[in-house]
Formats: C-alpha cells, sequence, structure tokens
C-alpha cells in the first residue's frame, strides 16, 4: 500500500488540513513555503491520467476551498496549484496529488518555463496530431484585436 494510501487510512499520522469521505488535504512535511498543502484522492489512483470522473471533477473546487483557508491563515499573496503526472515530470509518490503551494515575497521558490518557439505551420501541425485523436480537424484562427490593439508577435496577421 502506497504511503498516501495509508495516510488517507489513518495508519500515517499528517496534519491535516481538509477531509471529507473522498479527500484528505495536509500538510506537505516539505513545506517548500509556509502552508504547502497535498490534496489527494483517498482512493489510490496512480496519477491525473488514472484519475476517475468523479475524483478529476471534484478536486479543483476543493482546491480552491482549501487554498482560501490557507490564504486567510497565512496571508500568502498568490499559489501554485499543480500536480506532477509520470516520474519524469517530478511526481515521487505514484498516488494522484495536487500541490498547493503558497506564496510570499522572496519565498524562494520559482517554477521556469522554457520558451521554445514553434513556426506557425508546426503550431498547426502539431494541433492537427493532438486533434486527431479527438475527431477534429483544426482550423487556422487568425486572432484579431477588436478593441484595435497591435497584433501579438506570434506570427497571426490581421
Amino acid at each position: 500500500m502506497c504511503v498516501f494510501c495509508k495516510i488517507a487510512k489513518g495508519e500515517i499520522p499528517s496534519y491535516k488540513v481538509y477531509e471529507d469521505d473522498k479527500f484528505l488535504a495536509f500538510l506537505d512535511l516539505s513545506q517548500t513555503t509556509k502552508g504547502h498543502t497535498l490534496l489527494i484522492p483517498k482512493n489510490h489512483f496512480e496519477n491525473f491520467l488514472e484519475l476517475d470522473d468523479f475524483s478529476c471533477n471534484n478536486i479543483l473546487a476543493i482546491a480552491k476551498k482549501v487554498a482560501i483557508k490557507i490564504k486567510n491563515a497565512t496571508n500568502a499573496k498568490g499559489f501554485n496549484i499543480l500536480n506532477n503526472c509520470g516520474e519524469l515530470a517530478g511526481q515521487t509518490i505514484m498516488h494522484f496529488h495536487i500541490h498547493i503551494i503558497p506564496r510570499y515575497d522572496n519565498d524562494g521558490f520559482s517554477i521556469s518555463f522554457s520558451n521554445n518557439q514553434l513556426s506557425n505551420e508546426e503550431f498547426q501541425n502539431l494541433a492537427n496530431l493532438i486533434n486527431k485523436f479527438f475527431g477534429i480537424i483544426a482550423i487556422t484562427i487568425e486572432l484579431c484585436f477588436i478593441d484595435g490593439l497591435q497584433n501579438r508577435s506570434n506570427g497571426f496577421s490581421c
């Protein structure tokens, strides 16, 4: 049985901040920032892709409630709500969980995204490839601003 299943069953103690019959939120022992909380379904699902529809449809609403509780308690100025899906993405415990990470001035935590430039053709080919799995034909949409703002610098023209 995984460590989160044991926590959900009460076999391992935790610092609970939310609990109902299907979900549990508890303070992460690492405390990346003060109030860092993990939210899990009590039923075992290895990762996001394995979640049942009920859990998938409800867990973000609970994450919002928990984040509001944390904000009220800690005066956090923002949050990172994230999930690592799979080992390559950084998932270390193979039980679906959402990190609710409160943010503060100078908290030392950062997330960075690389800027992979794609051409319009590469974007369209990628969209077509992804949409093919839904039976959808991707349509190129030109983004124009009605309010007279300038075009974005992504290559679209109006």
